[in-house]
């Protein structure tokens, strides 16, 4: 099999990803005319804004990441805070960034499939430009797994890892919550339109979903580096 990428081609891959979000995210920030922007809370009630500020904070950090590898000794990356910072990267990939990015993707073309009205309504098409909005719901995908396939990533306890992301999915629940009773307005069409068991269901579904993501994206490392354990840098993939 072929070796993993050396630490200058990761931070050419990571700074062409990074820029990408930044400037998605500066295009996202820049439409004033979306209806739920000027409404309480703005876009950060909005789950494809808070993937999208998620994977732009995270790719920042993997790029931060890559340089201290290029300027450092590799005896002084074993410790202290440049240990410290891939620790935290892989934490956050796999247990928000991969586990969200794959949700936000899978839920949305799977309720706009079925009746965009319920999540995209067709007006939204004469404010959001179609590749921005691919850019939002359709590119975190195949970028969540490119990271993936090019740079392995350390999983914890998949009880910790769950519960970090369950945390997640309830604070952003309350948050949904807040908004609708302080304005009395759904964040989501889809929500409006169901009874309140009906909700309830949805709700449930959507957060515990989020459990099998996580152990989907555990289970695609370790299938792609065939190891549970690997290491945070540049090494020979396993052969079969």
């Amino acid at each position: 099999m072929a070796t993993t990428m050396s630490w200058s081609a990761y931070l050419l891959v990571h700074l062409v990803i990074f820029s990408w979000y930044v400037f998605t995210l500066s295009a996202n920030c820049s439409l004033k005319s979306h209806p739920g922007v000027k409404s309480y809370g703005g876009r950060w009630k909005f789950l494809t804004f808070l993937n999208l500020v998620l994977q732009t904070v995270f790719f920042g950090l993997v790029v931060l990441i890559d340089i201290i590898h290029l300027i450092l000794p590799s005896k002084n990356l074993r410790c202290g805070l440049p240990l410290l910072l891939v620790k935290l990267r892989d934490a956050i990939f796999t247990v928000l960034a991969f586990p969200l990015g794959t949700f936000v993707f899978l839920s949305f073309w799977s309720i706009y499939l079925y009746d965009r009205e319920l999540v995209y309504p067709k007006f939204l098409d004469e404010i959001i430009p179609i590749w921005l909005n691919h850019a939002l719901h359709t590119v975190i995908l195949p970028l969540a797994l490119l990271q993936m396939y090019i740079q392995p990533h350390r999983y914890g306890s998949k009880r910790r890892g769950i519960i970090g992301l369950a945390i997640f999915a309830a604070l952003y629940l309350g948050w949904v919550m807040w908004v609708h009773h302080v304005t009395g307005i759904w964040v989501y069409p889809i929500m409006d339109r169901l009874s309140s068991i009906g909700l309830v269901i949805f709700l449930g579904v959507a957060c515990v979903s989020m459990a099998p993501l996580y152990l989907l994206g555990e289970k695609l490392n370790n299938k792609i580096w065939r190891s549970p354990t690997v290491p945070a840098g540049p090494q020979k993939k396993k052969r079969r």
